[in-house]
């Protein structure tokens, strides 16, 4: 399996019109928290804001065997990690607009917004997320009964 890094690098690759900064200090900050045996299956960057103008909180958003991974680097020292299990994951929600398009995560704490991607990727980055929560939401269940 690529690392984190090498996905982002695919995907800004075939998306050059996502906004996103300093890719591999954010990947490194998801690589240090993947747990013992746990694998990256999809990378990509976004802004984690739900201003378009606002193009400087760029992070690395990553889909786990486990979870979904959202880190940021701050500039000076310290970064910020989102962990999104799949009993947490409540709906996905896509937005187009004229250059770039939103996904919105929505769990059962918190409202997760991503911004400043390219609109060819929705799709794809949707089709990813969606897939993957919904297979795992069963082995959750099946786990509770």
């Amino acid at each position: 399996m690529s690392s984190v890094y090498e996905q982002v690098l695919k995907f800004k690759e075939k998306y050059p019109m996502t906004i996103g900064w300093r890719l591999k200090q954010n990947s490194s900050i998801v690589e240090r928290h993947l747990n013992p045996g746990e694998q990256a299956i999809y990378s990509f960057i976004a802004q984690k804001n739900n201003n378009p103008f606002h193009i400087f909180d760029s992070a690395v958003v990553t889909l786990t065997t486990e979870r979904i991974l959202i880190g940021r680097k701050r500039v000076v020292f310290g970064y910020f990690l989102n962990s999104i299990t799949p009993d947490m994951f409540n709906d996905l929600k896509v937005i187009s607009g004229i250059l770039w398009g939103k996904i919105y995560i929505d769990t059962v704490k918190e409202f997760v917004v991503l911004s400043n991607i390219e609109k060819a990727a929705l799709s794809e980055i949707e089709t990813k997320i969606s897939s993957y929560m919904l297979k795992e939401k069963k082995n959750y269940v099946s786990r509770d009964e």
